[in-house]
């Protein structure tokens, strides 16, 4: 099936723009068929440790330091290990440089940017999962548009992002509305350019997180633009590390001791958002408490499952709808999941928290 692009848009700059600079256009190639060929070979299978042994350390993310105010606040356990940096990387593109630079040891994303990886030719799995049942994103207008629904899409520039959720949840959106993708124009642009995309009409539409719509909204909904809802989910929010990170058997344990702080953290934000919405969204996110409320009702409650199958079975869906659209090569996802670490998080938390 054919990809859309705005004209003058060359595939392969399409393709390089959203990959990261860490792979050059006449690398993609190589890197994709090197990365199928090796299937994550070479991952160590050895049991995980009991301890962290003295010394470990860990750069971990911790975007707009969401992270690390949750076990601040949670005043959850100190951690077995140092953490050398909390760094403010959210977008996956972002964090895949920043693995490559061996800048960043554990990362929280989607389930788009390690299929990305796989594709570039980067060795990382994932560590821990956290399912999504309700949508994390909607789609917005630009000011002044006349879309109110997905089948208005037909024909207009839409804000597409290959190596980011966003760019799946379009894709899935796109997919169940019965639309191709050459019906419509695809705008290559990461996460962080959506907003000024959309305010100066370079795009007519963009998917924007429920954090970021009611902004978006007080600023320009009297000037036409909307927002679009959907049922579709994201599925996905997990924990990944490169292999590298994971071979090594001190940081490995340390991966392991940090899943439960992840998972416990996210769950006292969900229990406590009175406290959430004061603390986070309004003292350094500088909203109001009445969009942080706004954020927190349409929060998904988290879901750490026991067993993974759900989620491969997902992670396998996605890079099969990105593999018809020409982003990526087709390949089996299991390769992506690194099992020693399953159900560490369920473990971690109550009952109701397990999907």
């Amino acid at each position: 099936m054919p990809v859309s692009r705005t004209p003058g848009v060359d595939r392969r700059l399409f393709l390089a723009s959203l990959l990261g600079a860490a792979a050059g256009v006449a690398g993609l190639s190589g890197c994709a068929e090197s990365s199928a060929a090796t299937g994550g070979e070479g991952a160590s299978t050895a049991p995980l440790a009991d301890k962290v042994p003295a010394g470990t350390s860990l750069k971990i993310t911790s975007y707009q330091g969401a992270q690390q105010l949750q076990l601040k606040l949670a005043k959850l356990p100190e951690l077995p290990f140092a953490v050398s940096s909390w760094l403010n990387i959210g977008a996956g593109p972002d964090v895949i440089n920043a693995f490559r630079a061996k800048s960043l040891d554990v990362a929280n994303n989607a389930g788009i940017p390690p299929i990305q990886a796989h594709y570039q030719g980067f060795d990382a799995k994932i560590v821990a999962i956290n399912i999504t049942r309700k949508p994390n994103y909607v789609f917005a207008t630009k000011p002044g548009s006349d879309i109110k629904t997905v089948d208005d899409f037909r024909g207009k520039k839409l804000a597409f992002s290959q190596g980011q959720a966003q760019g799946v949840v379009l894709l899935r959106a796109l997919k169940k509305a019965g639309l191709k993708y050459d019906d419509v124009k695809l705008v290559p642009l990461t996460s962080n350019q959506f907003l000024t995309a959309l305010q100066s009409g370079q795009v007519d539409i963009a998917p924007l997180g429920n954090t970021q719509s009611p902004a978006y909204l007080k600023q320009y909904g009297s000037k036409g633009a909307r927002i679009i809802t959907t049922d579709v989910v994201d599925l996905l929010s997990l924990l990944w590390a490169p292999v590298s990170v994971l071979n090594d058997k001190a940081k490995a344990a340390a991966v392991a001791a940090y899943i439960p702080q992840w998972a416990q953290g996210l769950v006292w934000s969900y229990e406590n958002p009175d406290v959430w919405n004061e603390e986070f969204y309004v003292k350094t996110q500088n909203l109001t408490l009445d969009q942080a409320q706004s954020i927190t009702a349409l929060a998904n409650k988290p879901l750490f499952p026991p067993s993974w199958d759900e989620a491969i079975k997902w992670e396998q869906e996605t890079a099969d709808l990105l593999a018809e659209g020409g982003f990526v090569k087709k390949f089996d996802v299991s390769s992506l999941f690194d099992h020693r670490f399953e159900g560490i998080a369920a473990k971690s938390v109550a009952a109701e928290y397990r999907s």
